[in-house]
């Protein structure tokens, strides 16, 4: 049904911002075959991000466990990788090997700093990777520490999107040039991208270097979020002066003592009239003054209350696949609409079928899991 129906890409399985490339790739209709470690007796999984993949369980310590894997190279359209750098060399399935069996295959690889580089074989998560990139110290609050923002800047945003897009865009170059090649997405590259504004700020003088001082990391009264009555909390954008007018209104303010919107100096003072203010009425009293206006705003959700909101319930933003709520595919098309066909499989749950699919003989399949090259599903 999704964009991607018809690719083949093989996942060697990981934690993190790996599966949630694949996830990105089989919610848009790829077929993503996820190469598993063999587990005997794994229970199913409850994870989001393995959604929508077959599983096939490989031992690739073994000689037969690598040489199926390549035997599904020579006819899938992509892999993807998130080992250390030389890591699938060592294994046998590096690009060379698994290019030599398929030269349009297109291989995806993402590491946290990089496949080249003096920390590329340094240890790293998603915190150190928008450190180096200048991400993390800008958030946080005045006079504090940097916040990590969870870790979806660097694992999710700067690794396993940029991941799918780099893959997406081989796929594309493929089809006209008849070969494949590597992809290198790095963390810290990814992470760096997503500062993009924040140095066309900094390059025009409008950046300063201390947190919460700017317009956008909650320096400014009209950009931030607010505690109200009941302990929850509120969150306001009101950037352009059509909005920042209407703000004013619906907090009935002194619009003239308010006036100076973009006087950085007066911001401190702004905020702790607005903080006082927003705390007179409950959240909920909020959403009804202000929700659906151009005040730009929208109340503070946390993981249980987002999927009730009505917007998402019209939009179906969230679904509930065996038992677990969840975001659904997006983006959206017209025509060849994204899909979750099922949850995350049990580790090589589907390792028979994915092997007959790719050719393998009834014999040839008994013959792996009696030698323990691949699981016994």
């Amino acid at each position: 049904m999704g964009p991607l129906a018809g690719f083949t890409i093989i996942e060697l399985a990981g934690i993190g911002p790996g599966p949630f490339c694949g996830m990105m790739l089989s919610d848009m209709g790829a077929d993503v075959i996820r190469v598993d470690r063999i587990a005997p007796g794994a229970p199913r999984q409850r994870d989001v991000l393995n959604r929508n993949r077959r599983s096939l369980a490989v031992d690739l310590k073994q000689a037969e466990g690598v040489e199926t894997v390549l035997r599904l190279c020579a006819k899938a359209d992509a892999i993807i990788e998130g080992f250390r750098p030389g890591v699938t060399e060592r294994l046998g399935l590096g690009p060379e090997a698994c290019m030599a069996r398929n030269p349009k295959l297109v291989y995806g690889r993402m590491t946290g700093w990089g496949q080249d580089g003096p920390m590329a074989q340094a240890a790293g998560h998603d915190i150190n990777y928008i450190a180096l990139s200048g991400a993390l110290h800008a958030i946080g609050p005045k006079g504090g520490k940097p916040v990590p923002p969870l870790n979806l800047v660097g694992d999710f945003g700067g690794g396993g999107m940029l991941l799918a897009f780099g893959v997406v865009c081989g796929l594309l170059e493929a089809q006209k040039s008849g070969k494949g090649q590597v992809i290198d997405a790095a963390m810290i590259d990814g992470a760096a991208s997503l500062m993009a504004m924040f140095f066309t700020f900094a390059a025009s003088g409008g950046w300063k270097e201390e947190r919460a001082s700017n317009l956008l990391d909650g320096g400014a009264h009209f950009y931030d979020t607010y505690e109200t009555s009941d302990g929850n909390y509120v969150c306001i954008g009101s950037i352009e002066p059509q909005f920042y007018a209407e703000l004013l209104q619906k907090t009935g303010v002194d619009a003239k003592r308010f006036a100076p919107q973009m006087d950085a100096a007066q911001w401190p003072a702004l905020k702790a009239e607005l903080e006082r203010v927003f705390k007179t009425k409950t959240r909920e009293e909020w959403r009804t003054i202000m929700e659906g206006s151009d005040v730009c705003f929208a109340p503070v959700l946390s993981l249980s209350e987002a999927p009730k909101h009505p917007h998402n319930v019209f939009r179906k933003t969230f679904l509930e696949v065996d038992g677990v709520v969840q975001p659904a595919p997006s983006p959206r098309f017209s025509r060849t609409q994204a899909e979750v066909r099922h949850g995350a499989r049990r580790p090589g749950e589907d390792t028979s079928a994915v092997l007959a699919s790719f050719g393998f003989s009834a014999e040839e399949i008994t013959g792996l899991r009696n030698r323990g090259a691949v699981g016994a599903e």
